[in-house]
């Protein structure tokens, strides 16, 4: 169509403002009358000017715009525009987020403008209006999040369109048929991205980059999860090139210039899967009857140099992914299942803090700096279990010693204020074609506390040479791990709701805040109540994130706290490396604070990213296995409510489905938020988070990674029996009205 026969369709009085707000916010020096205007926007039409006259003296009265003088405005000075993220609703609305707003802004669909979720956009503040919560327009898309979006193939005979799997994209994506590619058939799933999308379009117009195979199978789904977090399924050959050149043999030279520990008793301890061993534990008895323990981590940072293709790689990557059947590392196999790996009876270069240690564990020596070892032993965390249990095996007078120690600084943590969330965790049992076959549940016992606390202790003291230095150095900084003081309205919100169950918690001071968060969570440890009080204790608190600036560790009462034990897995603990030896051997950090400060942001963001995939995986697993039980009743704990319906976690498989509420046809149901429930309209029937329900699971949706159930009975049926069903129809009238 031509520019001409463009014009020639009508511009209505919506169209009008729309474009006449943009110019002025696009030019927020700009001064001018109706005219001037109509010629920046090539409005020539008579009766479309006289609209802008219109126009103008409505967003003045809005305040979007001052009239200046007589028939001459500009935009209004406090207008304010904001740089933020999208979080998009499932609905098509929007919040936008941001580090400076002490409150999200909402984004009404209309005002979104072909924003998506996580975008990064610059809004502009609407009038605030009475009753009405803080709202935006986006004028902007800085930068696009999604710069693919997966979803399954829907196929015509002359069009094709893609639904997104992310719930978060609410339209599909259209794919015109003279750009599709070989071999594309209906319900694959594939890639997109997309090519235009501009207010004439409903949909946006995009080319398919990849087809992944059919949707529902198992390969296709996990490579589908990867590229929806734009996680790589494997390495550049450059990158395995480079990794291929790297010699594993330590030369004489190397060793001169490190602390040899290759006689001293050395083990690792880890999952009996795991082929990525950064961490060993060393041990001595001490003449003077003192113990030496060492925290011996892989020293990536001597083959992986800064700046290399390696290295930007790494970066890129930010820390490995482990879903449900693989993982996805930051380094090359050659690398951290082989070279960096702390493997048995062999020389390995490593990075250590070695630790003297009198009978009351009370820390009267240490030192830290690079060291070879050859590890004696690889354990598994359940035969040290069963050592530190009773069981005869290598070294056991050893393990139980560490373990003694270990145990000591255990209690002085928690004496100190740090929290007790420890959860079992869920793990499936895959056969070889990636089908789940069984679930199983890890509890952390006594082996792998063993492990963690002095995996803690090593990150503390390593901070502690941070802070020391950095104290009057303004400009240099270092890789912290921080975790910041809890939301009081959240910890408020959360004392609130387990009264119900006769719990309580201590909000005087910090101390009496941990001492009875750690009370309540003993107390409820074996309950059916368990999972739900640790998850929302949890959302509670802030978020634990990588930063320069040093707010220090809430949750583990550590004043100095950073990430130095894994540095095949995580890329901040490689950065630790380098930075402590610089410390240790030049007296000096080699950053910039503020450039560092943007490294630790993305990390973090990696991070999320890493741990979005994984819990995607596992969903999509637990949908899969629940799959073989439709029509089958189970006992659940309601994990979630929300208008939409009850989240209930089933409790002999930890798998989330969801009960709509407009299944719960006894009864006119509303969210009663802060309470955390859904109450009946007419019989005040309630369904409370944390309560206990008997379902049937009634559709499983793998595609969708979604499970239906219905109530079958729950915990309130003795004493409020569910009355007769409501009609359909009366039932469609109130939500109708609701």
């Amino acid at each position: 169509m031509t520019e001409n026969r463009k014009r020639k369709q009508k511009l209505t009085k919506a169209k009008i403002s729309n474009k006449v707000l943009q110019l002025f916010r696009e030019e927020p020096k700009l001064q001018a009358n109706y005219k001037q205007i109509a010629g920046r926007l090539r409005i020539t039409n008579k009766a479309e000017q006289k609209i802008i006259i219109d126009v103008l003296e409505e967003l003045a009265h809005q305040e979007f715009i001052d009239e200046i003088q007589r028939g001459k405005y500009r935009l209004t000075q406090d207008s304010t525009c904001l740089e933020c993220k999208i979080d998009m609703s499932t609905q098509g609305y929007a919040y936008c987020y941001g580090d400076d707003l002490e409150q999200p802004i909402f984004i009404s669909q209309k005002n979104l403008h072909y924003a998506l979720d996580e975008d990064i956009v610059k809004i502009y503040l609407l009038p605030l209006r009475k009753g009405r919560s803080l709202e935006g327009e986006v004028l902007e898309i800085i930068e696009r999040s999604h710069k693919k979006i997966v979803g399954t193939i829907s196929l015509s005979h002359s069009f094709a369109f893609l639904v997104p799997d992310n719930k978060k994209i609410p339209f599909d994506i259209f794919i015109p048929k003279d750009s599709w590619p070989e071999g594309i058939a209906n319900n694959q799933k594939a890639t997109v991205v997309i090519k235009k999308w501009n207010e004439n379009l409903k949909n946006p117009i995009g080319e398919i980059v990849d087809i992944l195979g059919f949707a529902g199978e198992n390969e296709t789904e996990m490579h589908a999860i990867l590229e929806e977090f734009e996680l790589p399924y494997h390495f550049p050959k450059a990158i395995d090139a480079e990794a291929n050149a790297i010699k594993p043999h330590i030369d004489k030279e190397e060793i001169m210039r490190r602390r040899d520990m290759r006689e001293v008793l050395t083990f690792t301890i880890d999952p009996f899967d795991a082929k990525d061993f950064d961490d060993a534990i060393s041990y001595v008895a001490l003449p003077n009857g003192n113990f030496e323990i060492g925290v011996h981590i892989a020293d990536v940072s001597h083959y992986v140099k800064p700046n290399t293709a390696l290295d930007k790689e790494a970066y890129a990557r930010g820390t490995s992914v482990y879903l449900v059947d693989r993982v996805v590392p930051m380094l090359p196999e050659r690398l951290s299942n082989f070279i960096c790996s702390l493997r048995p009876d062999e020389e390995k270069l490593t990075f250590s803090v070695v630790f003297e240690f009198n009978k009351k564990a009370e820390i009267v020596g240490k030192w830290l700096g690079k060291t070879v070892i050859k590890s004696n032993r690889r354990y598994a965390y359940e035969e040290v279990q069963t050592i530190l249990e009773g069981a005869d095996g290598d070294y056991a007078t050893e393990l139980r010693q560490v373990n003694e120690i270990t145990k000591q600084l255990r209690k002085k943590r928690y004496d100190n204020g740090a929290l007790s969330f420890d959860r079992s965790e869920v793990k499936f049992k895959i056969d070889e074609n990636g089908k789940p076959t069984g679930v199983e549940f890890k509890e952390s016992k006594e082996a792998n506390q063993l492990i963690e606390e002095l995996m803690l202790l090593a990150n503390k003291t390593v901070a502690e040479q941070f802070s020391a230095y950095l104290k009057n150095k303004r400009n240099l900084g270092a890789v912290y791990r921080v975790h910041d003081n809890p939301n009081s309205e959240k910890l408020k919100q959360f004392a609130q709701f387990i009264k119900q169950f006769d719990y309580k918690i201590n909000m005087k001071s910090r101390k009496t805040i941990t001492s009875s968060m750690n009370a309540l969570l003993e107390a409820v440890k074996g309950k059916d109540i368990e999972d739900i009080i640790v998850t929302l204790s949890i959302r509670s608190m802030a978020k634990a994130i990588y930063s320069t600036q040093n707010i220090g560790h809430y949750g583990l009462a550590f004043k100095d706290y950073t990430h130095f034990t894994s540095p095949i897995r995580r890329y901040p603990d490689l950065l630790v490396h380098r930075e402590l030896f610089a410390l240790l051997s030049k007296g000096k950090l080699f950053d910039r604070k503020e450039d560092l400060e943007k490294s630790c942001k993305y990390l973090s963001q990696c991070e999320h990213r890493a741990v979005s995939a994984e819990r995607m995986s596992i969903k999509y697993k637990q949908v899969e296995f629940m799959s073989e039980h439709i029509g089958e009743e189970f006992d659940g704990i309601i994990s979630g409510v929300s208008q939409w319906g009850l989240f209930i976690e089933l409790i002999d498989t930890k798998s989330e489905g969801l009960v709509p509420v407009r299944s719960l046809n006894d009864d006119f149901y509303v969210l009663d938020e802060s309470n955390y429930r859904l109450v009946g309209t007419r019989y005040k029937r309630t369904y409370q988070l944390g309560g206990r329900v008997k379902v049937r699971i009634t559709k499983a949706n793998i595609l969708k990674k979604q499970l239906d159930l219905e109530i079958i009975s729950d915990e309130n049926d003795d004493r409020q029996p569910i009355r007769k069903k409501i009609s359909k129809s009366k039932y469609r009238k109130h939500r109708k009205r609701s």
